[in-house]
């Protein structure tokens, strides 16, 4: 055997926006990974379409680059919350973590998240101030806040003792200190290979495999991604699966795969420390094990959190169904949500009494709209419930419901909105520090009082907040809290709406709709100005006498309707409409779509909450 290459395993772990993807963009150029000639885009590990337009990493992803001949394997991880399940099997994989924490926001709750489960696992951090640019940065305030929070997290003496660099990571630089310019990444390279040793070499070792994700390949089916703890694998070689509670089965590995760069390279063996990518196996699962025959050691479980969020994914059922979408069956949304599941393990699905009807449980709202999103680009239509969180009983025999820690940053002159707003949703204050003009305050509220609340906060604080939330654990069930305080305007008829109708509605509500888009009966087409629905005909055009002409009245000025986003819509429904998602549209409808049909569901709500 030649001389074993020294492997490195590291991830970066961070919140949203603090910049882990331009940072692993700096490490594939200035590894030498492209090309010259090739053309580079920017977070060109956001490979996913929505993750681009979003600006935010979704699935965690590697790559690898050489650095003074030891293998650097880099693992990106998403910041968000609702990902989080991605962010702890991840952990499991590495050496060490390079937590990036902006310069001017500091530690934020998601920090937190990932820190605690990186020093958990015992890992040693690396701690990098990113965005050392930014008019309002605080590098060494932000240095003693995250030691505070290693404090906190009770880290240990080594692990307090975490070398701290500063940087731009949109540049390409990093620095030893806020006084010593660079102009690479070099000190970067320079402290992983310092702080962090190689893998050991148990080559000769039993094998021992953990799959810690999943992924799907058109040609060669489902691949398990994760670490050899010890050991070789070899393609084409027979292996044990095992899970922790001893469950076995033999099969056979069609190929391996490493990474060299961004790219996946077929490889005839594996050995210890590296992250590798295993075909062949159909059925494999996170947390099992890999093994050889004669020495069956399975791997602690891997533990992935539970959903606390469900929604009712239902066939399009409405008057507009199939005019856009190629799958619309019960059978078409039953395969697709069954292959998600293929890689998703932070899903679940369950079916329902209806056929025609699957509840979808994810780690949020932003988990769920994320898969309505792509099944849209993909060419399904589907209609989606009220986004409802999902309660437990404790050991006592009460409910609980999720709750969340939220952190708002906003100019103070929004702070009594944010404050009155989050009291009306059940939340219960924790902090409050006002600097630089900027109040950031910090709530734990009921995942259930969050629902809709995300939009609202952006409108409250014109778009200059940012609100942060993280699951925090379970609490006594909070009690009633107030749903949308405004009705629906509910469309009478089908057909094109008319400007005429329009313009005489607006000053009854908000529209969802503009002139010539098409409506249906029972569909909503806009937020009514009172606290009940409204029926409207958005069709009524204007009567056209020979005495007066329709010239000769005053322009008819419309106000822009409000544009919905899907996490919006989903937000903005009551448990009596449905979201329809199409291809080419966003609705939003009523369950009933006849009068009758509304009177009936009323009725029966009223009946049910009277037993």
């Amino acid at each position: 055997m030649n001389e074993k290459e020294k492997i490195i395993n590291i991830a970066v772990i961070a919140h949203v926006d603090a910049g882990k993807s331009t940072l692993v963009d700096a490490f594939l150029r200035q590894s030498d990974v492209f090309r010259s000639n090739e053309e580079v885009v920017d977070c060109v590990m956001d490979s996913n379409d929505l993750e681009r337009e979003r600006g935010i990493t979704i699935y965690s992803k590697n790559c690898s680059v050489i650095h003074d001949g030891v293998k650097i394997n880099i693992v990106d991880t998403p910041g968000h919350a609702d990902f989080s399940s991605e962010v702890e099997r991840i952990i499991k994989t590495v050496d060490a973590v390079i937590l990036l924490v902006d310069s001017s926001e500091g530690p934020m709750p998601q920090t937190r998240f990932v820190l605690s489960k990186s020093l958990e696992m015992g890992l040693r951090p690396i701690l990098l101030i990113n965005k050392i640019d930014k008019k309002d940065a605080r590098p060494q305030e932000v240095v003693d806040e995250v030691y505070e929070l290693f404090l906190d997290l009770n880290a240990t003496d080594a692990q307090l003792d975490f070398p701290i660099l500063y940087g731009v990571a949109k540049q390409g630089i990093v620095q030893y200190d806020m006084d010593t310019p660079s102009d690479s990444i070099e000190p970067l390279f320079k402290t992983i290979l310092k702080h962090c040793e190689a893998y050991p070499d148990l080559d000769e070792e039993p094998l021992q495999m953990q799959i810690s994700a999943l992924a799907y390949d058109e040609y060669i089916g489902r691949l398990g991604i994760g670490r050899i703890y010890q050991g070789v694998l070899n393609a084409q070689q027979s292996v044990v699966i095992c899970d922790s509670f001893g469950h076995e089965r033999t099969n056979t590995t069609s190929q391996i795969f490493v990474y060299r760069g961004l790219s996946r390279v077929s490889v005839k063996e594996a050995r210890s420390g590296d992250i590798v990518v295993v075909a062949g196996i159909p059925d494999i699962m996170i947390g099992e094990t890999l093994c050889e025959k004669d020495h069956v050691m399975p791997l602690e479980s891997i533990h992935v959190e539970e959903p606390t969020l469900s929604m009712n994914f239902i066939v399009n059922k409405s008057p507009f169904a199939g005019k856009s979408g190629k799958y619309v069956t019960s059978r078409n949304l039953k395969e697709r949500l069954e292959k998600e599941l293929e890689v998703n393990v932070g899903l679940k699905v369950e079916p329902t009494d209806s056929g025609d009807c699957f509840k979808v449980s994810g780690r949020g709202e932003l988990h769920i709209s994320v898969l309505l999103e792509q099944m849209r680009r993909e060419g399904y239509e589907v209609a989606v419930s009220k986004p409802e969180v999902i309660l437990h009983k404790d050991e006592n025999g009460k409910t609980v419901e999720p709750v969340e820690e939220v952190v708002a940053l906003a100019p103070e002159e929004y702070s009594g909105t944010i404050i009155n707003k989050l009291n009306l949703r059940k939340g219960v204050m924790v902090d409050m520090v006002e600097e630089n003009g900027y109040c950031r305050i910090t709530y734990e509220a009921p995942t259930r009082g969050l629902l809709g609340y995300r939009s609202e906060f952006i409108n409250d604080t014109r778009g200059e907040g940012t609100l942060v939330r993280r699951i925090k654990g379970y609490t006594p069930y909070k009690g009633e809290i107030t749903q949308r305080a405004n009705g629906a305007m509910i469309s009478t008829e089908t057909g094109g709406a008319m400007t005429y109708a329009l313009w005489n509605l607006q000053e009854r509500g908000s529209l969802f709709i503009s002139p010539q888009t098409e409506v249906y009966e029972g569909m909503i087409i806009g937020e009514s100005a009172r606290n009940v629905d409204m029926d409207v005909n958005p069709l009524k055009n204007k009567k056209l006498t020979a005495i007066r002409s329709s010239g000769n009245d005053e322009a008819m000025r419309l106000t822009p309707p409000r544009d919905m986003t899907l996490e919006e819509a989903l937000e903005w429904i009551n448990d009596d409409e449905l979201v329809e998602i199409t291809p080419d549209s966003i609705r939003l409808r009523k369950k009933g779509l006849k009068p009758h049909e509304r009177r009936q569901y009323y009725r029966e709500r009223v009946s049910d909450e009277v037993k």
